[in-house]
Parts: structure tokens; C-alpha cells; sequence
């Protein structure tokens, strides 16, 4: 199925409310309430409502909704119902610490290829996966992945995106503090942590 016009917001809060499901199956429920669920995962009901009538109609009056079927169409949404490979190019501090992280298998993405350029790294092997040569990034194409992680220095990052767009990447989570220029077709998430956290000061109390 194919959803247009849905705002990018509400897509950014799905995996927010798939959070809050899984926790929610953990803990044994059968049925989860709008209310319940903002709670869980600090929205608001309203919004839970709204963001899920883009896509249909999933819960049932004085019931809620069925977390299990929810999860599932949540995950189809997504289109993380069946898993997704993704490969990381840049395995520095954050790199490293990115191909050690457990959580990404609860949304159905599994880091499965790794690059970098330091000989000293190259040959590792972290959390199963064998640290190669980015002179080898085109060999993805192969393994039909489409997912990729960047932890590469600014001056690497079009250069490198360009190598993984022509290796048939179509989505690209970039942590490298630069804009990248791609085709239309490519979606780009760039997470800039300093940048983010640089907004945290305005927030606060004087004094």
C-alpha cells in the first residue's frame, strides 16, 4: 500500500508509538488506549488519533487498540515488517559505538556490512560484522542493501554518499555535520548532535 501527502512529522513519530507498543506487549497487555500509549512514550492522545487516521482505522471504541495488530501495521508502514540491511561507512568513536548498538533489531534493521579507511580497523570484527576497505563500498550493490549509517569526516561525506547512492543505497542516516546533495529519490537523515545540543541553552532558565 501506498500512503501520500502523510507529513513527515507523523512519520517521525510512528517508530515513537511502535516504541510504546513493544513495551507494551513486554508488560503482557492484549489492548492499549490513546491515552495509555501518549502516556508511555509523553504524547498526546489527539495526536496519536491524527497520526494514525492517515492511515486507517485501527482501534475500536471503549477497547482501544489491539497492540499486537497495531505493531504489526505500524511495521508495515515502515516497511520494516521484513528486515532491513543497512551498511556503515565511518567506523570511528561514533561509528563504533553505532555497529555495537543492540536496538536497532526491535525495528527490523540489522547493520550487516562495515567500512573504514584505517587499516588498523579493517579485518575487526564488531558485534559479528567484518570491518572492510571503503575502497570495497561498491560490493553492497550485491547485497541489495538500501540502508546506509555515515560516521565519516565532513570532507569525506558527498564523496562517500555518491559511492553508496551509485552502489543503489536509497536512504541514507548521515551523522557527518554537512549538508548532502542527492538525487530525489534518495531520503537523507542528517543527525547533527552538537548542533542539537547547541539548542538546549535557550531552553533554560536564566540564573
Amino acid at each position: 500500500m501506498r500512503y501520500s501527502r502523510i507529513p513527515d512529522e507523523t512519520i517521525r513519530r510512528l517508530p515513537v508509538y511502535l516504541r510504546g507498543l513493544i513495551l507494551a506487549s513486554g508488560q503482557g497487555k492484549k489492548n492499549i488506549s490513546s491515552n495509555d500509549l501518549a502516556d508511555s512514550v509523553g504524547a498526546y492522545p489527539w495526536q496519536i488519533r491524527k497520526d494514525f487516521s492517515y492511515f486507517g482505522d485501527f482501534g475500536t471504541r471503549g477497547v482501544g487498540y489491539n497492540v499486537r495488530k497495531l505493531t504489526k501495521e505500524i511495521k508495515k508502514i515502515l516497511k520494516i515488517n521484513i528486515g532491513q540491511k543497512a551498511a556503515l561507512v565511518g567506523v570511528g568513536n561514533l561509528g563504533m559505538a553505532i555497529l555495537a548498538f543492540p536496538g536497532f533489531g526491535i525495528y527490523g534493521l540489522d547493520i550487516t556490512a562495515a567500512f573504514d579507511v584505517n587499516p588498523k580497523k579493517i579485518g575487526k570484527k564488531i558485534n559479528n560484522v567484518t570491518i572492510e576497505n571503503v575502497s570495497e563500498l561498491r560490493k553492497i550493490k550485491r547485497s541489495k542493501i538500501k540502508l546506509a549509517v555515515m560516521a565519516v569526516p565532513r570532507n569525506a561525506a558527498q564523496e562517500t554518499a555518491d559511492v553508496l547512492i551509485e552502489a543503489g543505497v536509497r536512504g541514507i542516516l548521515n551523522f557527518s555535520p554537512c549538508y548532502l546533495v542527492v538525487p530525489k529519490k534518495v531520503k537523507v537523515i542528517t543527525i547533527d548532535i552538537a548542533m542539537d545540543m547547541a539548542r538546549l541553552p535557550y531552553y533554560m532558565p536564566a540564573g
